[in-house]
């Protein structure tokens, strides 16, 4: 947003630079003392009894030996004022043309030099403007960054009234200020259009996008701070597990192999939420979070007619590889879970998986677990994923269904990336397996 501010306020400045540096629009009836108060950073940059206002003319020394050294089309035999005959010195001695001819620049830099001063006096001053205006409306320590994609799938699914080809986009921008260093207020922004290809009665789609029927939201305001050697979060539509720690490094498509297949408990989710993590000892690491997921309704917050959340984590991370264990209590089911990764210095591959079990809280309702595996190398430029695992979690005793993707993510460059992917998810006996391929383009900034 910095960034984004400083390129706004030049190109508001540009149109006035511009006239300056060509010398078009500019007479010397324009230059008066209140223009020098306005523009200039010190009263005595430029005397105006020095300032000449008179025309050069073909014929004049000055006017010959500028037109000796630029091809303005200036010169073409009218006269000009001294100001924009100083003007286009400026120009010429900043290209550093014709400055073989040393002996001319500085006669005419000596004849020219109120002229010059003048110029020089109105830039600073337009900076001095331009650096008032950065430093009293966006804080310096305000950082945006952003990314958009688009996204072309094809889905032939179970269900007929599924398959289809779909087009979606997404939109985030994420605002960063700090206000001791230490602290971060967080204000993330986002829009999309029809997330999750082929999803329908299947229940199958992609780990990707959001949908906000193309209205630009406020999605996330969360704000995190040091109490202590805690870590703290608290915000809106936040993730009770925003500080813990995850070592699932898979990069998946199909949603539900997300967080290795464990994304019920080392990903608490939640509305209006509490999170705090802390290292105790060198690569362990303890998270804690509670949320009152229906924060935004009339139920309100922490009440019995709410939905809240509870959870815990434990993680261990070395250089290679990590573990995470997480707990989560979300009223309707408790969740136990454990992901993991490992690089191994041999060779430029990363292994992850997650296992978890779903125990409801309704004793009429039957045990569920599910998990996932993946493997992510380099190849070529880019990096191939592979991932299997089931498709959601499974009633303990009923049949497996399972889900596969296959992705290669492609760097065009710095903040560009091309995503094709194919997938296949499994669904009951005696139905079709719905499959899918598609890419999407990432941009971040």
């Amino acid at each position: 947003m910095l960034r984004f501010m400083k390129l706004f306020q030049k190109l508001i400045a540009a149109p006035a630079l511009i006239s300056l540096a060509s010398g078009f629009a500019i007479n010397a009836a324009e230059i008066n003392s209140t223009d020098l108060s306005d523009y200039s950073n010190s009263n005595n940059l430029v005397s105006l009894n020095d300032f000449k206002s008179d025309t050069l003319f073909p014929g004049d020394w000055a006017y010959d030996s500028l037109k000796d050294l630029t091809n303005s089309p200036k010169f073409n035999g009218n006269s000009v004022s001294r100001l924009e005959a100083a003007a286009e010195l400026n120009n010429l001695i900043a290209g550093g043309e014709g400055l073989m001819n040393g002996a001319a620049i500085n006669r005419l830099s000596d004849e020219l030099g109120s002229e010059l001063a003048i110029i020089k006096g109105r830039v600073d001053g337009l900076e001095a403007r331009v650096n008032k205006i950065e430093a009293g409306s966006f804080s310096e320590t305000t950082t945006m960054s952003g990314s958009v994609g688009f996204l072309i799938g094809a889905t032939d699914s179970a269900t007929p009234a599924n398959d289809k080809v779909m087009m979606e986009y997404f939109y985030e921008v994420d605002l960063n200020t700090s206000f001791t260093g230490e602290d971060k207020l967080n204000i993330e922004i986002e829009t999309g259009n029809h997330p999750g290809v082929g999803v329908g009665e299947d229940k199958v789609g992609l780990d990707w996008g959001s949908d906000n029927g193309d209205f630009l939201k406020v999605s996330d305001v969360n704000y995190t701070f040091p109490l202590g050697k805690w870590k703290v979060a608290v915000g809106d539509s936040m993730d009770a597990s925003k500080t813990w720690p995850n070592a699932c490094s898979m990069n998946n498509m199909v949603d539900n192999l997300g967080d290795c297949g464990a994304a019920n408990s080392v990903d608490l989710s939640g509305d209006v939420s509490f999170s705090t993590s802390r290292e105790f000892a060198e690569g362990w690491e303890v998270g804690l979070g509670v949320s009152a997921n229906d924060g935004e309704t009339s139920k309100g917050i922490f009440t019995e007619e709410g939905a809240d959340y509870y959870g815990v984590a434990l993680g261990y991370e070395a250089d290679n590889y990590g573990i995470t264990v997480a707990y989560s209590d979300k009223e309707s089911a408790t969740y136990t879970g454990l992901t993991a990764f490992y690089s191994p210095e041999s060779m430029p591959v990363t292994l992850s998986g997650g296992f978890e079990l779903t125990n409801p809280e309704d004793s009429g309702d039957k045990d569920k677990s599910q998990w996932a595996l993946g493997v992510s190398t380099e190849l070529g430029e880019g990096t191939l994923s592979l991932n299997a695992g089931t498709n959601g979690a499974i009633v303990d005793d009923a049949e497996e269904i399972y889900a596969y993707d296959l992705s290669y993510e492609y760097p065009i460059n710095d903040g560009m990336s091309i995503t094709p992917f194919v997938y296949i998810a499994e669904t009951v006996s005696g139905t079709d397996d719905t499959t899918g391929a598609g890419a999407f383009v990432s941009f971040s900034f």
